[in-house]
């Protein structure tokens, strides 16, 4: 099998190797301008996590016209939905996420958001409706075995996986795949990276105590500034002077509070931000030289400074035999040089991962570059992506379903 790495695969033209017209004999036309319509439907209306009730209406709504059977109310807003055809065979689950991000909407799009302050700025909307797609596809022209279609709230921060799998969300599931939307990638591109793919996602708070004063006056004061400007140069040498470099490896302070006004030293400060790394070791080695940089500066200092750490979500660990299907799902349906053998983990976190830690799974990138959108990123005002994604990833789900029940040596 042909397997480029990432720079080699630039060096083709996609347009040759890719193959659409498979992709629109699984998904007509007709459905496509279905599926995009779903999307758009899901973009102008976005709820954030665990606050997706019209969301997950709108899905049951469209299970129901599908005929699909479905549980709602799954981890207060998801949705499991189960397409069987035989319970003896084995049974493969797709999962979306469904929830959106708190940021306010800057685009032209006809279908912008109409919820302010919140926005489908990472994709999710096309995750649900190419799952949706998938669905219509299998339910026309059923598998050799069985379906479960997950459509989870909260992948961003607070995590819906954990508690859509407490609640039975993989009950009867041998094998799981999902997917995420990526602009870095073009259309017809399918990224797996085996192993490691995913990042932990811990989180740190960082508050200090002084002593406040006059700004005349500082040798009178315990100044929480200074010492939170510290903090912030010195944590900076922990990833490059205390972590191998050969290991991924970022801590990045997003939230700096101090101060009320410009003529006092600010007694307090608070610092917040997030480590990723893919080793537990490194893992562990970053929060204790956090720990020992605080105390050092606590004493230097003669200020109270406390580190907290609230840990995040897993890496997504990819199997190899899941990927070996979702690489050869991705050769036959786009052509042989299609897959992207993506050589690094992402430090981007993701909840499929706990998934992963119950059944065998692969989790893919669809390439979804658009046109002049090339330095907008995920999480940003101005997100979107090419919407041809959409037929892509729901005739490669539907595929990958139907070739993996084959596959699957149930005990």
């Amino acid at each position: 099998m042909v397997h480029l790495e990432y720079n080699q695969y630039r060096k083709h033209n996609l347009k040759a190797v890719m193959n659409m017209n498979k992709t629109r004999k699984i998904v007509s036309d007709e459905l496509f301008e279905w599926i995009v319509e779903l999307r758009r439907t899901f973009h102008q209306n976005p709820e954030l996590g665990f606050k997706e009730e019209k969301t997950a209406e709108h899905i049951c709504n469209i299970l129901k016209k599908l005929k699909i059977k479905y549980k709602k109310g799954i981890a207060q807003t998801g949705i499991v939905a189960k397409l069987i055809t035989n319970e003896r065979k084995p049974t493969v689950a797709l999962r979306a996420d469904m929830d959106a991000l708190p940021i306010t909407e800057d685009t032209d799009l006809p279908y912008a958001s109409q919820n302010p302050g919140v926005m489908h700025a990472c994709g999710h909307d096309g995750h649900m409706a190419m799952v949706l797609g998938a669905a219509a596809v299998l339910k026309e022209n059923p598998p050799e075995g069985n379906v479960v279609f997950i459509f989870q709230p909260a992948e961003e921060g607070e995590g819906g996986a954990k508690p859509m799998i407490e609640e039975g969300a993989l009950e009867g599931v041998d094998m799981i795949f999902g997917g995420h939307i990526e602009r870095h990638h073009q259309i017809g591109e399918i990224g797996i990276k085996r192993g490691v793919h995913t990042a932990y996602t811990d989180a740190f708070d960082i508050r200090i105590t002084g002593e406040g004063g006059h700004a005349a006056r500082p040798h009178e004061t315990v100044d929480a500034v200074i010492i939170a400007s510290r903090v912030v140069l010195n944590i900076q040498t922990i990833i490059s002077r205390e972590i191998d470099p050969i290991q991924p490896a970022v801590i990045t302070i997003g939230y700096i509070r101090a101060g009320t006004v410009n003529n006092a030293v600010a007694e307090k400060a608070v610092l917040k931000g997030t480590i990723r790394t893919t080793d537990e070791s490194v893992r562990t080695q970053i929060s204790d030289k956090m720990r020992k940089m605080a105390s050092s500066l606590s004493i230097h200092y003669d200020a109270d400074i406390k580190v907290t750490f609230k840990p995040g979500y897993p890496p997504i660990i990819n199997q190899d035999y899941p990927c070996d299907l979702a690489q050869r799902v991705a050769q036959k349906l786009l052509g042989k040089n299609a897959v992207l053998s993506l050589p690094y983990p992402s430090l981007g976190g993701e909840d499929f991962s706990y998934y992963l830690q119950q059944v065998p799974g692969c989790f893919v990138r669809f390439g979804a570059a658009k046109d002049s959108y090339d330095r907008i990123s995920s999480h940003s005002p101005g997100f979107d992506f090419d919407e041809e994604v959409l037929r892509v990833g729901a005739a490669y789900l539907s595929e990958l379903v139907r070739y993996a029940v084959k596959k699957i040596k149930k005990p």
